[in-house]
């Protein structure tokens, strides 16, 4: 390079280094700007996430999260001339921190000896250096890394609201339940699903939780629903009063009437069944998904225990309402068992999912169970099955405080143990407008197979049936 070629480079040196500061003076505005029109937990959360940054190498180092590598580099071995011993090598994970309004999450690379394990060991350790409520360690989003969420404060009781968006969802038959313990959101499938059990105590939050799904999958016309509602005798009346209006179907908690409308749910499952194949070319609807002309039915049962409670007594009231009641498990148990493949997803919700409420040919078949509180042991394993006993701090019995309305309890997909689950509310006015606004999306799904077979599916027009036979 000539005398000549290096006064033109130092000539450009000024620009590049007045570039360099531009580059500089942007981030730095963006980063304030971005700081100032946070709210006041975000910007505690940045703050944290500043911390956690800076101390990490030294932190790592205390809790040994590091690994020493003993053998030298090319260039250290070329550098070393005195025939010294090589100083070995500190290795420190790398870390990447982002921030929410609950705390922190860092993505952390795994090294030899340092992995999964190494991090839960320290999680608690991490937590109180980082002034967290907790700290969990999980596998990261790639192989080789660990993904660590830190909460500053409980998400658990921390209440949170949805609004509605009153637009379809991006994904079909995606239950948006909420955030865990770690503020992390919480999604559960709900493809091939026959059904899914709700239990918990009145009042912490059964029912705004399913009015959360309803809410969100209104706005699809591929979704139609249909609602049992075991605590009311008539539509206006009650939870679902708002929501009423999307339903093609609305029973409450006459027994002879809700025995009519499961027969026909029943006669529309066996019709299904029978032309799937010819309509859709598949033995299965979620092979090809639904539509609206074959859309997926949603049955939501609350307070299931009224439609199959035993009624005990010789009288003859008493008889035809057992007599109901049975009829109507055995039909409940028709749609869960046979319906999956044909597009029927149930909904049930009672206070104690034991089996005199839910019966148990009907909860065991659920592959989807939630608990909000319950007050003893036995209500939390009906719910959620015999593991909840090895998880005792996931019980949800601890969650009978009224701090904790709207959590409940699930197993983890593809992980052993539960997970806390805090589920938003949905204000009535917000469900109310939202049901308003896609009322015309409601078509009974009988008259849509009726358009696409030609042939009579359910006769909504028949006097009622003969009650079922009265029990011996």
């Amino acid at each position: 390079m000539t005398l000549n070629d290096v006064g033109e480079v130092m000539g450009y040196a000024p620009v590049l280094i007045g570039a360099g500061l531009a580059g500089i003076a942007v981030w730095s505005v963006w980063w304030v700007v971005r700081y100032l029109r946070a709210d006041a937990m975000t910007r505690q959360s940045i703050r944290q996430a500043v911390r956690v940054r800076r101390t990490w190498k030294r932190l790592a180092q205390m809790l040994k999260l590091c690994a020493t590598d003993r053998m030298p580099t090319p260039l250290a071995s070329l550098a070393n001339t005195d025939g010294k011993p090589v100083k070995p090598r500190i290795l420190v994970p790398e870390l990447k921190v982002t921030h929410d309004a609950f705390g922190v999450i860092a993505r952390a690379t795994c090294l030899p000896g340092v992995g999964l394990t190494e991090f839960q060991k320290a999680a608690p350790y991490l937590a109180d250096v980082w002034r967290m409520t907790r700290v969990s360690a999980l596998p990261g989003d790639k192989p080789g890394q660990v993904t660590l969420r830190g909460v500053r404060v409980d998400p658990l009781i921390t209440p949170t609201a949805h609004t509605p968006t009153g637009l379809p969802p991006e994904e079909y038959a995606q239950w948006d339940l909420g955030v865990d313990e770690y503020g992390m959101p919480v999604f559960v499938p709900l493809k091939e699903v026959p059904g899914v059990a709700v239990g918990g105590l009145p009042g912490f939050g059964k029912t705004s939780c399913v009015n959360r799904l309803v809410c969100d999958w209104a706005p699809s016309p591929v979704v139609q629903f249909v609602f049992f509602d075991g605590k009311v005798s008539h539509a206006h009346e009650g939870d679902y009063a708002d929501l009423v209006q999307r339903a093609f179907a609305f029973c409450g908690d006459d027994l002879e009437e809700a025995n009519e409308l499961l027969k026909e749910l029943v006669e529309l499952r066996r019709a299904r069944s029978a032309s799937i194949r010819n309509v859709l070319g598949k033995k299965n609807m979620w092979h090809v998904g639904p539509s609206a002309e074959w859309p997926l039915i949603v049955i939501v049962i609350d307070e299931a225990h009224t439609y199959f409670r035993d009624h005990k007594g010789s009288d003859p009231a008493t008889k035809r309402l057992a007599a109901f009641a049975a009829e109507n498990a055995r039909l409940t148990e028709d749609l869960v068992k046979k319906g999956r493949s044909v597009g029927f997803l149930t909904l049930l919700t009672t206070q104690k999912t034991t089996g005199d409420a839910i019966p148990t040919f009907i909860r065991d078949v659920c592959p989807v169970g939630l608990s909000f509180a319950q007050k003893t042991a036995d209500a939390a394993v009906a719910a959620l099955g015999d593991d909840i006993r090895e998880w005792p701090d996931a019980s949800p019995v601890l969650l009978q405080d009224p701090a904790y309305v709207g959590v409940a309890v699930m197993s983890q997909h593809g992980r052993p143990g539960f997970i806390r689950i805090r589920t938003p509310y949905v204000a009535d006015e917000d469900a109310a407008r939202v049901a308003e606004v896609t009322a015309h999306l409601v078509h009974h799904p009988a008259r849509l197979l009726e358009n696409l077979t030609g042939r009579t599916v359910v006769d909504l027009t028949k006097d009622d049936p003969e009650p079922p036979a009265m029990a011996a």
